[in-house]
């Protein structure tokens, strides 16, 4: 219970998308959009903690490990204790920048874990064979082409790719070894092999401290004055940058190689796929 007889307030910043993957339409978490609501968050006067509500099926590992980072030192910063909420899916990055939390709390059907490293993509060399295409690729460098959708698989380079999968993999479960230390429960064999459970499942595991919601568990922290004040996380998209530019230049702006609608298209895609994988 909150100490003090002040009414106590606490900021809540929702996490919410793909981490990493963004688009003109769809901005993605990153460092980029989230240093500024989080230093806000941490550094309000008189709090007693962070909130953090968690809806993300992964993306990058680099930004999920550079949020992760950021948590945890604006925590030890400022001296405040971060809760962390999982909602309809905290899997693989989402599962990353949840254990930036002291506690970790989800519904018994979330969708949590997923502790693994993935690489997809597409390969069209039969594709480009039937319309009579020839793929011409001249480079500097012998791995510079590594890889390439449009030219047959090279074993060495699938191997290559393997590697650099390990070593994500091996940051990854070495974060949240440190930051779950003495709460996880099974073979690593078995918390690492990217696996998803449902909340229930991970409370079993030690992946989450408790089956709970943001208001009940700060209202049992906090008492039933608790106000919960959220700290918005503006991620400025293609509509909002219209608004600001409404001028001809200012639309053509949007049309170059960031935002045309190929790149949108596969961006979507790819983070379609991703909710897709946990059935969302």
């Amino acid at each position: 219970m909150w100490p003090f007889t002040r009414t106590p307030v606490v900021p809540v910043l929702r996490l919410s998308g793909a981490i990493g993957m963004a688009t003109p339409l769809r901005p993605g978490l990153s460092i980029a959009t989230l240093a500024e609501p989080l230093q806000k968050a941490f550094g309000m006067s008189k709090t007693p903690a962070v909130a953090l509500i968690i809806n993300s099926p992964g993306g990058s590992a680099v930004q999920s490990s550079l949020i992760l980072k950021r948590i945890r030192a604006l925590a030890e910063e400022f001296e405040k204790k971060v809760h962390v909420f999982l909602e309809d899916v905290a899997a693989s990055g989402g599962y990353y920048l949840a254990i930036g939390g002291d506690e970790i709390y989800a519904e018994p059907s979330s969708i949590v874990g997923s502790i693994g490293v993935i690489s997809s993509g597409f390969g069209f060399v039969e594709a480009i064979d039937k319309l009579g295409i020839q793929r011409r690729v001249y480079t500097a460098g012998r791995s510079k082409a590594i890889l390439d959708p449009f030219l047959p698989e090279k074993p060495e380079d699938i191997e290559r790719l393997s590697a650099l999968q390990r070593d994500a993999h091996d940051v990854f479960i070495g974060a949240v070894k440190e930051r779950r230390a003495g709460k996880l429960k099974g073979p690593d064999a078995e918390l690492f092999s990217g696996a998803f459970w449902s909340g229930k499942q991970a409370l079993e595991f030690g992946l989450i401290d408790g089956i709970s919601d943001i208001r009940s568990r700060m209202r049992e922290l906090y008492g039933d004055d608790v106000k919960l004040k959220v700290v918005p996380v503006e991620r400025p998209g293609l509509l909002s940058r219209l608004r600001r530019t409404p001028s001809l230049d200012g639309l053509a702006s949007l049309t170059g190689s960031n935002a045309t609608l190929t790149d949108e298209l596969l961006s979507t895609l790819e983070t379609r796929a991703l909710w897709a994988r946990y059935g969302l």
